[in-house]
C-alpha cells in the first residue's frame, strides 16, 4: 500500500502544479498581491485537494481522513506564505527606513485613499512612506486603512503634522464639494507641507484612482466655487448648426469659447485674430480633439474695415463672440489712443458688419472696469457697451454684453506674474494691501458666456455671479504657501504702489442699472442706461478723429461720453516730440465710411 502512494505521489504533485498554473499562479506579480490573488490561491488549492481525494479512493488507496484535511489547511497556508512574505519583507523595509523618507499625510480614509495608500506602499519608484490618516467620520477615527492609523478628523490636522513630522499632505476626497476641500486647503496651506489633491469623481468611476492622477494644488481650489451647472440643451439648440465667429479667437477668452463652443456641433466655427501663433495654437488644437468639425483660421484686425466686411461677406457668421480687445490697464494707460481705435472703433466696425450681413445674434465681451471706470481701458468697454446697445435699437440683429470680472490664469493675469516670481525667489509685488478683485476661472467664465448668449433677446447687459471678491494680498500669501515656502523667510512679499488707472476695488453694476434674475442663479441681467445717442455719436465722431490724429487730449472727449469716467488729470499719454496733426487734417473716410450709426445699418 505504502509502495502505491508513493506511486501516487508524484501524480498529485504534477497535477497540482498543473492546476497552479491554469489558475496563473505562476504568472502573478506578487509583489502586488491582494484579496484577488488569496481568492485564486483557495480556488486552486481546493480544486487540488479535491482532485487528490477523488484520486486516491479511485486508485483503491486507503488514506486517514484527517490527511485530507491537514494536507488542503498545510497546502493553503504555505502557498500564500511563499507568495505574500516579499510584500511583508517589503513593508518591514519600507518602516525600517522611514526616517529617511518624505512623511505622508492622506486626508481621507475612503476607496481613493485606499488605493493611493497601496500604490505608495508596494512602489520603489515613490519616496514617501503614509505615516497617519485623516477623516471626519467620527467611526473610523484610531481604525486602520492599508495598516495607516487615522488619528483624527480635520480639526487635528495641524497637530498631527507636528507629530508626525508631515513634509506632504494628499487629499483624496473626489466626491466631497469643493466648499470643504477649500476649508479643508485653507487649514493645510499654513501647515508648509507640499500638497496634491486627487481630482474628481470621475477617476473613481473609471477606476483610475494612482498616484499619477494626483495634481497639485491650485489657487482655484481655494476658490471654493461649486462647479457650475449649464442649461445644455439651450446651448446646443442655440449653436447646433450655426456658422459661429469668434473674434480674437487666440486669446486666453476667445480660445476657451473655441473649445467649448465645438462641442456644440455648430455648422462652422470661424476664428478672427491678428495674432497668427495664438490662431495657429488654438487652430491645431482644434483639428486634433475635434477633427470632424469645420473650423476655420483667418488672420486680421478687428480695425481694419475692409478686411472685417469680407470676412462677414464671406462666412456669414449667425452668431458673432467679440472678444477681440486690448484689456492691459497699465499699457492702455500709456497708450490711450490704441486702446480707443482697438477696443472702440473695432467693436464699432464689427457691429456695423455684423448688422450689414444679416448676423442673428452679438455678444460684447465686456469688463467690471466698464462700471465707473477709472482707466481708459474700462471706459473703452463703457463705451463699446453703449454702442452694442445702440445698435440694438437700430438693427435687426441682436446685439448683448456679457461683463464680469477677472479670470484666473488669463494671458496677464496676476497669477502666472505670482507664480514666475515665486520661482525666480521672489520678491512677490502687490500694489496694494488692501486691493481686492473678484476672480473666475476661465472655463467657467466662458460656460456663462454661452448660456448668456442662449438666454439673451436684445439690448441685455448680463452680469455674471463672480462669487465672493478677493484679497490680492491673500492670493499671494496663499500661492507662496501652496508652493511649500514660508512668507518672510523663503519669499517676500513687496508692495510697489497702485498703478496709474487702477482702482482698490471694481464693480460689477452701476447704481442706476439694478438686477433682473434669470433661470440660471449665476446671470443676471442689467437694465441698460438710457443716453442720448445722437450726441454720443457726434462725439464719437470727434473721438475717431482725435485718435488717429494721436492728439493727446483723448482722456477729455472720454470724460465727455462716459460721465462716469473718473481720471488723474496730470496723467497724459505718451507725447510725440514731432508736432502732432491737427484734427481737421484726418481724412475719416479712409477709415470709416460716416457715422453716425443709423445711416450704416439701413
Amino acid at each position: 500500500m505504502a509502495r502505491n502512494l508513493y506511486y501516487y505521489a508524484p501524480i498529485n504533485t504534477i497535477v497540482t502544479l498543473v492546476i497552479f498554473f491554469l489558475f496563473r499562479m505562476y504568472n502573478s506579480l506578487w509583489r502586488y498581491a491582494s484579496i484577488d490573488e488569496v481568492v485564486n490561491i483557495l480556488y486552486a488549492c481546493t480544486l487540488a485537494e479535491a482532485i487528490q481525494f477523488f484520486g486516491i479512493k479511485m486508485a483503491n488507496l486507503t488514506m486517514s481522513t484527517t490527511y485530507f484535511g491537514i494536507d488542503f489547511m498545510l497546502m493553503i497556508t504555505l502557498v500564500t506564505a511563499s507568495r505574500f512574505c516579499y510584500r511583508f519583507l517589503r513593508l518591514y523595509s519600507s518602516k525600517a527606513h522611514a526616517e529617511n523618507k518624505r512623511k505622508i499625510m492622506i486626508i481621507g480614509a475612503g476607496e481613493a485613499a485606499n488605493a493611493i495608500i497601496k500604490e505608495i506602499t508596494i512602489s520603489s519608484y515613490l519616496d514617501g512612506v503614509v505615516v497617519c490618516a485623516i477623516d471626519d467620520n467620527k467611526d473610523k477615527i484610531n481604525s486602520y486603512i492599508q495598516g495607516v492609523k487615522i488619528v483624527g478628523d480635520r480639526s487635528s490636522i495641524v497637530h498631527c503634522v507636528r507629530e508626525y513630522q508631515v513634509t506632504d499632505i494628499i487629499i483624496a476626497m473626489p466626491s466631497v464639494g469643493r466648499r470643504d476641500i477649500k476649508e479643508i486647503l485653507d487649514i493645510c496651506k499654513d501647515t508648509g507641507c507640499q500638497m496634491k489633491i486627487l481630482p474628481g469623481m470621475y477617476q473613481l468611476i473609471n477606476e483610475e484612482v494612482s498616484v499619477s492622477r494626483l495634481r497639485r494644488v491650485e489657487i482655484e481650489d481655494l476658490l471654493g466655487r461649486e462647479p457650475i451647472q449649464l442649461n445644455v440643451g439651450n446651448i446646443m439648440t442655440y449653436i447646433s448648426d450655426k456658422v459661429v465667429l469668434v473674434t480674437g479667437g487666440g486669446g486666453s477668452i476667445g480660445s476657451e469659447l473655441c473649445r467649448q463652443i465645438v462641442k456644440y456641433a455648430p455648422k462652422q466655427l470661424v476664428i478672427f485674430d491678428i495674432y497668427e501663433n495664438n490662431a495657429y495654437d488654438i487652430q491645431q488644437e482644434l483639428k486634433h480633439d475635434y477633427p470632424n468639425v469645420d473650423v476655420r483660421v483667418i488672420i486680421g484686425s478687428v480695425r481694419n474695415t475692409e478686411r472685417v466686411n469680407k470676412l462677414f461677406e464671406t462666412y456669414r457668421p449667425d452668431i458673432v463672440y467679440h472678444a477681440a480687445a486690448h484689456k492691459h490697464v497699465p499699457l492702455m494707460e500709456d497708450s490711450p489712443n490704441e486702446a480707443i481705435k482697438n477696443n472702440v472703433f473695432g467693436t464699432y466696425k464689427t457691429a456695423i458688419a455684423a448688422s450689414k450681413y444679416g448676423a442673428k445674434r452679438f455678444v460684447l465681451i465686456s469688463t467690471d472696469k466698464a462700471v465707473n471706470p477709472t482707466n481708459v481701458m474700462g471706459a473703452s468697454k463703457r463705451m463699446c457697451e453703449m454702442i452694442i446697445q445702440a445698435f440694438n435699437r437700430n438693427s435687426d440683429t441682436e446685439f448683448v454684453a456679457v461683463r464680469f470680472g477677472n479670470v484666473l490664469g488669463s494671458n496677464g493675469s496676476v497669477i502666472p506674474l505670482f507664480r514666475k516670481q515665486i520661482e525666480a525667489g521672489g520678491p512677490v509685488t502687490v500694489t496694494h494691501p488692501d486691493i481686492i478683485r473678484y476672480f473666475m476661472t476661465i472655463p467657467e467664465a466662458v460656460s456663462l458666456v454661452l448660456e448668456a448668449g442662449a438666454l439673451a433677446r436684445g439690448g441685455e447687459i448680463f452680469i455674471l455671479d463672480m462669487g465672493e471678491p478677493v484679497k490680492i494680498l491673500d492670493l499671494a500669501k496663499n500661492l507662496i504657501r501652496l508652493s511649500g515656502y514660508t512668507i518672510g523667510r523663503d519669499i517676500q512679499i513687496q508692495f510697489t504702489g497702485l498703478r496709474p488707472g487702477e482702482k482698490l476695488f471694481e464693480e460689477m453694476l452701476m447704481d442706476e442699472e439694478g438686477l433682473k434674475e434669470t433661470n440660471n442663479k449665476m446671470i443676471h441681467i442689467g437694465k441698460p442706461i438710457e443716453f442720448n445717442e445722437e450726441l454720443f455719436f457726434e462725439k464719437l465722431d470727434d473721438l475717431y478723429k482725435s485718435v488717429y490724429s494721436e492728439c493727446d487730449n483723448v482722456r477729455e472727449l472720454i470724460k465727455e461720453m462716459v460721465p462716469t469716467y473718473q481720471y488723474n488729470t496730470g496723467k497724459s499719454e505718451l507725447k510725440e516730440t514731432n508736432k502732432l496733426k491737427q484734427i481737421e487734417d484726418v481724412d475719416i473716410e479712409d477709415h470709416v465710411s460716416h457715422l453716425p450709426i443709423k445711416d450704416e445699418i439701413k
